[in-house]
Formats: C-alpha cells, structure tokens, sequence
C-alpha cells in the first residue's frame, strides 16, 4: 500500500483549510483582545500581568473554557492544519544542504528553549501553590504570577505554561518533520 499524501483535489483539504481558518480567527481575536485589555490595565495602573485577562475570561459563557484554553487548542490544531495543506512548499528537494541543517538547528533550539520554559513555569506555579497552601489557604491559581523578567510586567503562570506548552509541541513537531525522509512530490 502506497503511502498518500493530502492534495488539494481531497475532500480532507478543504476542511483542513477551514479549520485553520477558523483557529486564525480565534487566535487574532484573542490577540486583539488581549492587547486591548492590556492596554487599559497599563493606562490606569501603569503595569500589567501578562495573559491575566486571557486567563480569567470565559468564552462563551462562565466555567466553559478561558481565552487562554483557547488559544493553546487553535495554536496546536492550527500548526496541524498547516503541516497537512503546505507540505507541498516544503517536499521533496526544495529546502536541502546548508538551510536544512539551519532549520532543525533552529528548530531544536527552539524546543528545547521551550521545554525549558515549560517546566520553569510549572515548577514555580507548583512552588507558588505549595507555599499558599503551607500557609494555610488554598491561592486563586489563575492569579499566581511571577514578576520575572520586569517587574512592571509579570506573567500570570498557567498562561505562560500554556504558552509555552503550545510552542513546545509545536516547535517539536516541526523538527520531527524537518527530519523525516522527504515527501516525494508525485
């Protein structure tokens, strides 16, 4: 059985297209609107705590799934999409030698920067939790935030995880692909 690949003449094109459509659609409305909501938070306080609003807005209703949930499941569903419709710009001998070897460099790097971030954040979200809970209350985990790399713009931790949890797969996946025997372009 021959291996197939995903043309654009298969009904399975047209719906991946439109999902990524779709997830395109939610991550630049969470984008707008986290920088609108941002912006006003740094107007009248002058600082911020980056992904806070993202990670306490509901969408579409309360206790469904946060903005942040969101952006974390369009992002990784949208690369899929992506690595399924555009194989064909990047099959068979196009992307080879020198730029190939700088590719997956850049793409390991980016993995394991990601890994890295992953599991800092998680440690210092887990950290953040066992210190509350040691002094005796159980903390608000949507607003543990670590003032780390600026003071005036800290980052809301389950945010920064999912961010970088998001990046990691994502950044893992394309190295997979960049090392995989090529698609033949037939």
């Amino acid at each position: 059985m021959s291996q197939h690949h995903l043309e654009k003449s298969d009904a399975g094109y047209k719906v991946f297209l439109y999902i990524f459509y779709v997830c395109g659609f939610i991550m630049v409305s969470s984008l707008v609107f986290g920088v609108y909501i941002t912006m006003i938070e740094w107007m009248e306080n002058g600082k911020y705590v980056m992904g806070e609003a993202i990670q306490n807005t509901f969408i579409p209703f309360e206790n469904f799934a946060r903005v942040s949930t969101w952006i974390f499941f369009s992002t990784i569903i949208g690369w899929y999409c992506v690595s399924r419709i555009g194989w064909r710009r990047t099959a068979g001998n196009k992307i080879i030698g020198w730029r190939m070897a700088l590719l997956q460099l850049m793409l390991l790097g980016f993995a394991i920067i990601t890994l890295y971030e992953v599991l800092y954040n998680f440690t210092v979200l887990n950290a953040e939790i066992t210190a509350g809970m040691i002094k005796g209350n159980a903390p608000n985990i949507d607003m543990l935030s670590i003032a780390y790399p600026d003071q005036n713009r800290p980052w809301n931790l389950v945010f920064a995880t999912k961010v970088f949890l998001a990046a990691f797969i994502i950044s893992a996946h394309a190295f997979y692909l960049s090392t995989k025997p090529r698609k033949v372009l037939e």
